[in-house]
């Protein structure tokens, strides 16, 4: 019987690392970003949905969707946040759940759910959590000052753009809380490989 993770973090926390990590080690990996995009690529019914919803500057010249530009809209209106995640979330959702059904058909020994929203979409009842199974839950975590200074390096933000992005998910401290498992994304890359070593020879061995 497939062992069902849901994996989450935070901006900055290093999630995407962890989940090559844990894939890495075997375990099948179905991630929500990687469907958002595929379900925003150009020539899709969601990118004129969502054009229609926030306005045509969300669009580049060739009519594909300007990411950049909806996320300076939606990082700054938690309304518009609102009426996005409206429209991406069933989708992706429901897309993750045809994909969690191939591969327990599969008899996969550990499927992670690469969820950024997941504890939020638990605590709310929706979101593209919502349905969602998990016999346990990881957090990847860092402490908060890490998280802007990471979105400072990699993103180019100012120090107020990445407070005020990391504003719009649940902290990473409450998080924590509600995880079965955390990982410490803090220290050295080889630190947090041995976390999620330890971590994945626990969960095969259920």
């Amino acid at each position: 019987m497939s062992n069902v993770v849901g994996l989450s973090g935070g901006i900055g926390s290093g999630k995407t690392t962890v989940a090559r990590m844990l894939e890495k080690l075997g375990a099948v990996i179905i991630d929500a970003d990687a469907i958002v995009h595929e379900l925003q690529a150009q020539g899709q019914p969601l990118v004129d949905e969502i054009a229609a919803a926030f306005g045509p500057e969300v669009l580049d010249a060739k009519g594909a969707l300007d990411r950049v530009a909806l996320g300076d809209i939606v990082f700054r209106d938690a309304e518009a946040r609102q009426r996005l995640d409206q429209l991406v979330h069933p989708r992706v959702g429901a897309e993750m759940l045809r994909r969690l059904a191939e591969a327990r058909e599969a008899n996969l020994p550990v499927i992670v759910l690469d969820i950024p929203l997941l504890f939020e979409g638990r605590k709310a009842g929706a979101g593209a959590a919502a349905g969602m199974d998990f016999r346990t839950t990881i957090l990847v975590w860092v402490p908060r000052r890490l998280q802007i200074e990471r979105q400072i390096r990699r993103d180019g933000y100012g120090r107020a753009e990445a407070k005020r992005r990391l504003s719009s998910q649940m902290p990473l401290d409450e998080k924590r809380a509600l995880a079965d498992h955390v990982i410490d994304n803090s220290g050295s890359l080889e630190e947090t490989e041995r976390q999620v070593q330890q971590l994945y020879a626990s969960l095969t061995s259920d």
